[in-house]
């Protein structure tokens, strides 16, 4: 494009591109975006290429659950959505006009103290004490940045259980309900604790805002446990971390697990509510990416066995119990399972927590995990076909040869028959 032509049209907002043509880095303080040096794609990246275009890759089918989940590249920049610039400018306008009108009303309530004051009289008693805020900077940095911890202790929750443990354990001005999920704001014990928020969704995962690892484990302990249809092991507890942090200088976004939001958001539940839901979806869904990873190493050995020997050392019984297996995860991710739904809140709540979440689920790559699943869910569906096949061809082959024993039995008993009608045979 010539520098004419680009200086004449005309100038519109930034608009983010795709995330493919774009670096994965923030723009930078001049609103440029920065591209990086790419580099060639290995093996993992390609099989999730291959994936996208409705080709799953060797490599891809036989990762672990963990390896899967590594695949995501954490380091992109996504933008989450910001508030309307009134309630920006509203606010602006509100910290102009304080210093005005702030002297006057105060030399109206205390024009004596502000007169002495403005006159240098007593000037020593503006002197601020060392040390006199660090406890409330700490406070405030406390509340600025922290963790977010998810749990996974059962496949659901048991909604009356919960509901009765919850009003057991927390005022009931703490707890509301929603359709799918119950939140409780928590009050920390003492003012050293950090206080945060709870998120109990029904299909069995824990959201926690801004607790330490020792309240983490008092309300697993406590009542998520309690509560939990089916409870997981601990060897099989799925657990999530990443990390929020409140900031009026950076743009809302999404980077290296860290969720960044203005400082106005601290304060709304609604906001981490619909955060949490991506983040719960995730954590579910790498409960089942568990699940599935330890099927694929339980057959696995099946088919070099049946290359190795021609032989598959199962049962009828035993194939047709793994295949019932592969059919109820696969329905407890796409029939039974709330991992893909949009769920119910958002068609009440404003359109810009419906896209908040969105950002969330592009980050997370919810879809391009779930066609992954399904991916490894028809391969190792299309093995278990083939060696109940196998076995029916077997059962099968075994039939034939004992009609054909038959057969020849009774050819020869026949023949004996007509042998002796002639006097050949019997006449001894």
């Amino acid at each position: 494009m010539s520098t004419k032509h680009h200086r004449s049209r005309q100038q519109g907002p930034l608009v983010p591109l795709h995330q493919p043509l774009l670096s994965a880095s923030p723009p930078n303080h001049d609103g440029r975006w920065m591209r990086r040096p790419t580099t060639s794609p290995g093996p993992e990246a390609r099989g999730v290429r291959q994936m996208a275009a409705g080709r799953p890759s060797r490599q891809l089918l036989s990762l672990s659950s963990q390896q899967i989940q590594n695949l995501r590249q954490k380091d992109k920049w996504v933008p989450l959505p910001e508030d309307d610039d009134e309630d920006a400018a509203a606010a602006s306008a509100a910290l102009a006009a304080a210093p005005d009108s702030l002297p006057a009303s105060l030399e109206a309530l205390h024009g004596e103290s502000l007169s002495s004051l403005a006159t240098g009289d007593d000037f020593t008693a503006l002197t601020i004490a060392p040390g006199m805020f660090q406890d409330l900077d700490a406070s405030r940095a406390r509340q600025q940045r922290g963790r977010i911890t998810l749990y996974c202790p059962g496949d659901s929750f048991d909604r009356k259980k919960l509901d009765e443990v919850l009003r057991a354990s927390f005022p009931a001005s703490a707890i509301k309900s929603y359709p799918d999920v119950f939140y409780v704001e928590y009050f920390a014990a003492s003012d050293d604790a950090p206080g945060g928020d709870l998120f109990f969704f029904d299909y069995g995962v824990v959201a926690c805002w801004g607790l330490d690892s020792a309240q983490e484990a008092a309300v697993m302990r406590t009542i998520a446990h309690q509560a939990a249809n089916q409870p997981v092991d601990s060897e099989e507890l799925e657990v999530d971390q990443f990390e929020f942090n409140y900031s009026s200088l950076e743009k809302p976004h999404i980077q290296n697990d860290t969720v960044t939001l203005h400082k106005k958001a601290a304060k709304d539940h609604q906001v981490k509510l619909a955060i949490s839901y991506a983040l719960a979806q995730s954590t579910k869904l790498s409960l089942h990416e568990r699940r599935v990873s330890a099927m694929v190493v339980e057959t696995k050995h099946l088919p070099e066995s049946l290359a190795a020997s021609g032989k598959v050392a199962l049962s009828p019984e035993t194939i047709a119990k793994l295949i019932g297996k592969v059919f109820i995860q696969k329905a407890a991710v796409n029939l039974l399972s709330s991992v893909l739904d949009t769920p119910e809140f958002f068609w009440r709540a404003p359109d810009s927590f419906q896209a908040l979440y969105e950002r969330i689920c592009e980050y997370l790559e919810l879809e391009q995990r779930v066609e992954v699943l399904n991916a490894r869910f028809a391969v190792l569906q299309e093995m278990l076909d083939m060696l109940r096949d196998h076995q029916n061809n077997h059962h099968s082959a075994r039939l034939e040869w004992i009609v054909i024993y038959l057969i020849m039995v009774e050819v020869v008993v026949g023949l004996l028959e007509v042998l002796g009608l002639f006097g050949l045979v019997g006449n001894e």
